[in-house]
């Protein structure tokens, strides 16, 4: 595996840990969690990318990050919907006016934990562990 893609990984992981503390913490901080969600998704495509030897684009837009890589990889196809909700947290709710609700950020951690699972699976990654380091 490439370092590069190694270096995405690690941000990945650490969005996603972000995510949870931020969702189960004594704030309970629902926008906050939503957007590292968002950001732990985008990360672990863009390590699919660079592994790939593909061009990472500078884009939020997980749909379209999901278009460059299912090609290849059509186990992400399923992964569309929950990609599309996604997307709407990496700039809305960090904006006044818009806030993600317990609810959203409950959808929000299983959809960024089924990217991660289904990613390390593409690089071949143990299944992932509920923390720790990336490999």
């Amino acid at each position: 595996m490439k370092k590069t893609t190694r270096d995405w990984l690690r941000k990945a992981e650490a969005d996603f840990r972000a995510a949870k503390r931020l969702f189960h913490g004594k704030d309970r901080l629902h926008d906050q969690s939503c957007f590292f969600c968002q950001q732990s998704a985008e990360k672990y495509l863009k390590a699919l990318l660079e592994e790939d030897g593909l061009a990472i684009p500078r884009t939020h837009i997980l749909k379209d990050l999901l278009a460059l890589l299912v090609v290849k990889h059509a186990a992400l196809k399923p992964l569309r919907r929950a990609l599309t909700f996604l997307t709407r947290f990496a700039v809305g709710t960090r904006y006044p006016g818009d806030n993600a609700s317990k609810r959203q950020a409950s959808t929000a951690q299983r959809a960024a934990a089924k990217v991660r699972e289904t990613c390390r699976t593409l690089l071949g990654l143990r299944p992932p562990r509920r923390h720790g380091p990336v490999p």
